[in-house]
């Protein structure tokens, strides 16, 4: 069988790109991998299983559905049908994404064809690949999958989900073909450079009653302004800069609402466990007990390029350069089910430090020692509890919540116990 063979095979089986598949099988072969074997690596780079061989697809329930199977075939509900572009192998693409459910749980999917269904329909899908995102199984329907229509519906313990209708505090990245309906706080226009050269996009915060969210519309919309109360449909949700992100698409809709979105001034107050165990989040608010004033704290110099702080002369990105003073604090606040860094701007840390950045750089000269400053500011915090609002990001390093507002505790200690008691006895 001619390579060309061996390509088409696999990528039908796959449900991918023919000549990616090719590619990825010389790459092997040219250092000798057996054929046998490099099919095999290939089939699990996209998530196909390594047995090898044209079996027939198994039928399965979605909760026993694994990153490692083949092809499968399911009857489910389809919950949510998302639209989106993207540039795959060098061309622009359109794909279908969303969620899929049965009895047993709920998989996530994308289709690189239109294959006609909709939210609440009921299907069978088969010889459907399997492929892992972001450590969960993916369906991945490509062409050489069928989907046919079932005329009895499938039952799910997830039909209130069909559509997709969400508040913002439900938002998670990964989401795909949701909508909402929001008030628009805050809007800037920008232009960027994108994969067509330069593009004008629209960015801004987004609020309802459960909380807030940026967001960023790719097909710049008249009706986004600020103020304006919104519905969103087919809207899909990544991560950036460790929060979730509402993104409108070219295939969104936008439909201004008679009555206007009812929004909160306060932020969701969670434990701080609760809030890092959740991932990122645009605006939290938490209560703890500063344990200590990390080192990076007080005054500082950042890199006139990117503002990242500079270390003895030096920025990781742009070299040496001259930095420009600034101050903040990194505050390490505990609540008994987990820490975050609390990290203050200048405008915040002035306050707790009860001077100017002026004042500050004037009083490490006459000690000569810039670390006078970080320890006046340990003084204040130590050791006393604060309110602490912002955006959360959670990564490999740990957890930071860039503050906003930042204040001292005014909660009543007994009121509080007398809460936990309540929660631990109900």
């Amino acid at each position: 069988m001619e390579l060309d063979q061996h390509a088409e095979e696999l990528a039908s089986a796959l449900g991918v790109d023919k000549e990616e598949v090719k590619s990825d099988l010389q790459n092997l072969l040219q250092y000798s991998v057996p054929l046998d074997e490099a099919k095999q690596s290939v089939r699990r780079k996209h998530g196909g299983s390594s047995s090898g061989g044209n079996a027939p697809p198994s039928s399965k329930r979605i909760a026993d559905i694994g990153p490692n199977d083949g092809n499968v075939s399911v009857t489910v509900r389809v919950l949510t049908v998302g639209t989106r572009s993207i540039v795959y192998q060098g061309e622009e693409q359109t794909i279908r994404e969303g969620q899929l459910a049965d009895g047993s749980g709920v998989i996530s999917y994308t289709a690189w064809q239109d294959f006609g269904f909709s939210p609440g329909d009921s299907v069978t899908i088969g010889n459907a690949g399997v492929r892992e995102w972001d450590g969960n199984p993916e369906l991945n329907i490509g062409s050489a999958s069928t989907v046919g229509i079932e005329s009895d519906p499938v039952e799910t313990p997830y039909d209130d989900q069909i559509g997709g209708e969400s508040d913002l505090i439900d938002l998670a990245a990964g989401d795909r073909g949701r909508a909402v309906d929001v008030r628009v706080l805050e809007v800037d226009s920008r232009t960027i450079s994108g994969r067509n050269g330069e593009t004008t996009i629209l960015s801004g915060v987004l609020a309802d009653e459960t909380g807030r969210l940026p967001f960023t519309d790719w097909a710049p919309r008249p009706d986004l302004k600020e103020g304006a109360s919104l519905r969103f449909e087919d809207v899909y949700v990544r991560e950036f800069r460790g929060v979730p992100q509402v993104n409108l698409s070219e295939f969104s809709t936008v439909e201004v609402l008679e009555t206007p979105v009812e929004v909160t001034d306060s932020a969701p107050r969670l434990k701080v466990g609760e809030a890092v165990g959740a991932g990122g989040m645009f605006d939290v608010e938490v209560l703890g007990n500063v344990l200590e004033v990390r080192d990076g704290s007080g005054l500082i110099e950042r890199c006139p390029e990117c503002s990242r702080v500079v270390q003895n002369g030096q920025c990781r990105q742009h070299g040496s350069v001259e930095g420009e003073d600034d101050m903040r604090v990194k505050a390490i606040l505990d609540d008994g089910t987990g820490t975050v860094t609390a990290i203050l701007d200048r405008d915040l840390t002035e306050e707790i430090y009860g001077g100017t950045m002026a004042d500050a750089m004037e009083a490490a000269r006459e000690a000569m020692d810039k670390e006078v400053v970080a320890d006046a500011i340990a003084d204040t915090l130590v050791g006393r509890e604060y309110r602490v609002r912002g955006n959360l990001s959670v990564d490999e390093y740990g957890a930071n919540l860039e503050a906003d507002e930042f204040e001292e505790s005014d909660d009543d200690p007994a009121d509080r116990a007398t809460a936990v008691l309540t929660e631990v006895k109900a």
